[in-house]
């Protein structure tokens, strides 16, 4: 099958966009609203595109009426936000956080999700969450029903239990994030495993053999 993009309609770009791009990580953002109310909701058009400098970026469409949500108002006001990965611990509350409250409504409360203030911007992080990034916006790309939102991470908070015993690589056994496959799929990371690339030399010598 063919699917020309420059004529599809837009919930067909989606389906088959999201279907087939994944699994997508779950970003579980939190902000801080101009009346110091907390935020949260769960992204997953979001990836990490950077290191030098190390960007995160975030995919946000505008509610159904083209009015701004929340995540949104607080990051343009703010300038600030926090990514907080979700594992299954996490899912429930992630997936509450995600409802269509009213704005004066802080889902992190409705949730039960213990928070802990952030160390370099006004806003708080998920506490329980296995790492969260502070961020602050290094830029905001507009296109009329997406925002695509880069951060800068500044800061970023760890478990200790989900890195190794020397605190330099992520423990598999700890840290298993969840992200997202289409609709209401999603698939967990504790089905690990290693995949080395062989030696470029012997790749090679076996090209060369079968000439």
């Amino acid at each position: 099958m063919e699917f020309d993009f420059t004529v599809l309609e837009p919930e067909s770009r989606y389906r088959l966009l999201t279907n087939f791009v994944g699994p997508r990580p779950i970003a579980l953002v939190t902000t801080r609203s101009a009346n110091g109310r907390g935020n949260a909701a769960p992204m997953s058009f979001f990836n990490v595109f950077s290191h030098e400098p190390p960007i995160v970026v975030l995919g946000i469409q505008p509610r159904l009426s083209g009015e701004d949500k929340d995540t949104v108002i607080n990051i343009r006001r703010s300038g600030e936000f926090v990514v907080n990965m979700v594992d299954m611990a996490l899912s429930q509350q992630m997936l509450i956080c995600g409802l269509a409250f009213e704005s004066d409504v802080d889902e992190l409360e409705m949730a039960r999700l213990p928070t802990a203030r952030c160390s370099r911007i006004d806003a708080d992080y998920v506490a329980s969450s296995p790492c969260s990034f502070e961020c602050r916006v290094e830029r905001l790309i507009e296109y009329p029903r997406r925002v695509l939102v880069l951060g800068e991470v500044v800061h970023m908070h760890v478990r200790r239990e989900c890195l190794d015993e020397a605190g330099r690589y992520v423990n598999p056994d700890t840290y298993q994030p969840i992200a997202r496959l289409h609709a209401d799929n999603y698939i967990t990371s504790d089905r690990q495993f290693v995949l080395k690339a062989p030696a470029i030399a012997d790749v090679i010598e076996a090209s060369e053999r079968m000439e």
